[in-house]
């Protein structure tokens, strides 16, 4: 699921759009926010969709064999067990994933080569064989084949994570999101009856979490210019150049939640910021952030403008 970590450097991204831009409606970079968070639940969603397609390619496959020249026996009689897979089935009768699918207009028929990919090298896997013979039929037993596809093939194969890549131009980035949501998804499917079957939601609270986003985008560009005055009186020996546009953003965000949401503790919203630094800036932004937001914090203390409540206190 989307943590608020995860949140935050959405809010980065759109951020950083928006000072590239020469268009400067903050309508436009709000829904462009909200649709980047949406695309994570909707890539969830085919990815789902995928293990569903590698199950029916077992019939196709089976009349392809059975169609040869000169079949086999085997090609006669080849084992489905994974056209009906215990878990699969149990996506196929879920209400929430078919509405999904019609929602977003989910299907790999734009290129079929990628579950033809997926379906020929699970073939020819130890674990797809030894999943052809083994005699449990339970859902834990069944979800363990399909975990091995989205772990060992999907998530592994160059080709297919092209594809994603294309399709989701924040794949690298959210890939471990989706990660998460499969797992949990996982965990929630348990029973034989579809309707107690759970898909992952994208966030723990996405009423409170949407509006933690929009308001933290709005008023870091609304609050932009007294936010970067207070960055530059803390950085007067710096050259603005010298100064990483990204470093300035994170920056502006973290006084934006100093400033405006209180019940988030200073230290949570300070180490946010700097940990989000080492992934997407420079390899000294994380010391060089926390040296200016430290400087920063400290004034905004000593006027009384950092107001805590609720968990906001705890620090």
């Amino acid at each position: 699921m989307l943590n608020r970590r995860h949140l935050r450097v959405k809010v980065l991204q759109t951020l950083y759009a928006y000072q590239l831009s020469e268009d400067k409606q903050v309508g436009k970079f709000e829904k462009a926010l909200l649709k980047s968070v949406d695309q994570v639940y909707e890539m969830y969603i085919w990815t789902l969709n995928l293990f569903d397609e590698v199950s029916d390619y077992v019939r196709i496959d089976a009349d392809e064999r059975a169609n040869k020249y000169l079949p086999s026996a085997a090609d006669l009689a080849p084992n489905t067990r994974l056209l009906t897979n215990t878990f699969v089935e149990l996506l196929r009768h879920n209400d929430r994933y078919l509405a999904d699918v019609k929602k977003y207009k989910v299907s790999w028929s734009f290129d079929p080569e990628i579950v033809r990919t997926v379906f020929f090298q699970l073939k020819d896997a130890e674990e797809y064989l030894a999943y052809l013979s083994q005699e449990d039929r339970s859902i834990t037993g069944e979800k363990e084949i399909i975990k091995f596809i989205f772990k060992k093939i999907v998530l592994k194969n160059p080709a297919i994570e092209q594809v994603f890549e294309e399709k989701f131009i924040n794949w690298p980035v959210d890939k471990e999101v989706l990660q998460a949501m499969i797992a949990k998804t996982f965990k929630n499917f348990a029973s034989e009856n579809p309707k107690e079957n759970q898909l992952a939601e994208l966030t723990p609270n996405w009423t409170e979490d949407q509006q933690f986003i929009i308001d933290l985008l709005v008023n870091s560009i609304r609050y932009a210019d007294d936010y970067q005055q207070l960055i530059s009186t803390k950085t007067k020996n710096w050259e603005s150049d010298r100064i990483a546009l990204l470093d300035n953003l994170l920056m502006r965000m973290a006084i934006c939640e100093l400033l405006n949401f209180p019940t988030i503790p200073v230290k949570v919203t300070i180490n946010e910021y700097i940990e989000i630094s080492k992934v997407f800036s420079t390899a000294k932004s994380n010391t060089f952030i926390n040296g200016i937001l430290d400087k920063i914090l400290g004034e905004l203390q000593a006027v009384g403008r950092i107001r805590k409540h609720g968990r906001g206190l705890v620090q």
